[in-house]
């Protein structure tokens, strides 16, 4: 089993596969813990130029680079998903193909995700993206949704639409799933009891292709998908500090009594 599994969710993303990979990989070598111990999982969302026949050049050149595909776009949070679900780690590094994330800000989420040598925390950290370069529309409607999610929500997540996160595999899996779930990560995990932790990481222009973002669309399921969230918080009962300790003493309680 590695240290980390790198999932990639990709969609028409030719020219940034191979650059991307090559940086992630530089990276995570210079990184005593994951140096040699670490998979990068590349999602193909049903691409419909080059990118799959780039992922499969970047596995000639390096052996942990794995390709899943989908025959169409299913979306951001199901392409994390199935990535997610064929990581061979306990620990899960997202990050975005367009290369606007920078992989050397890695180290620092897994400084702080395995802080004092302690790889079983259950926690998320999460970066925020300083001196953004994405276009003022973008930016202003990105600053006012993480306003009215971490006001609806008490999330405590400054930046939702980072997506440079670290966090343990079997957390996430346990999460229910629904499109969206990418940007309510950090709501839900607190909830069920999970440590968050978000610092500033470097956000860069793009520099190749165009951006996937609809933002009438994407506010307006967004608007639903905040609805959603807050009803399944509600009506999802975080976890009771101790209720294992409570448990095991009765059963234990209960043997005796048997005797």
């Amino acid at each position: 089993m590695t240290a980390l599994s790198v999932v990639i969710p990709l969609l028409n993303e030719s020219g940034n596969v191979m650059p991307l990979i090559d940086e992630i990989s530089a990276a995570l070598n210079a990184y005593a813990p994951t140096a040699g111990q670490f998979e990068i999982i590349c999602v193909d969302d049903g691409s419909t130029d080059t990118t799959a026949t780039e992922v499969r050049q970047a596995q000639e050149k390096h052996s942990f680079v794995r390709l899943v595909r989908h025959p169409r776009s299913l979306g951001m949070s199901a392409a994390l998903r199935n990535g997610i679900r064929r990581a061979n780690s306990v620990w899960i590094l997202t990050i975005d193909g367009d290369r606007q994330n920078d992989p050397n800000d890695a180290a620092k989420l897994l400084d702080i995700a395995w802080a004092g040598g302690k790889t079983d925390r259950k926690i998320l950290v999460g970066g925020i993206r300083v001196n953004r370069r994405d276009t003022w529309g973008k930016r202003f409607a990105s600053k006012y949704a993480n306003k009215i999610r971490r006001a609806a929500l008490k999330d405590n997540c400054p930046d939702t639409g980072c997506s440079l996160k670290v966090f343990p595999r079997d957390s996430y899996l346990e999460l229910p799933f629904f499109n969206g779930l990418h940007r309510f990560m950090a709501a839900l995990l607190k909830h069920y009891g999970h440590e968050t932790s978000f610092i500033p990481v470097n956000d860069r222009p793009r520099e190749v292709g165009l951006s996937k973002s609809d933002f009438t669309g994407r506010a307006i399921k967004g608007l639903f998908d905040l609805l959603g969230v807050m009803w399944l918080i509600h009506r999802t009962p975080a976890p009771l500090r101790g209720s294992e300790e409570i448990l095991q003493h009765g059963q234990e309680n209960g043997r005796k009594a048997a005797f």
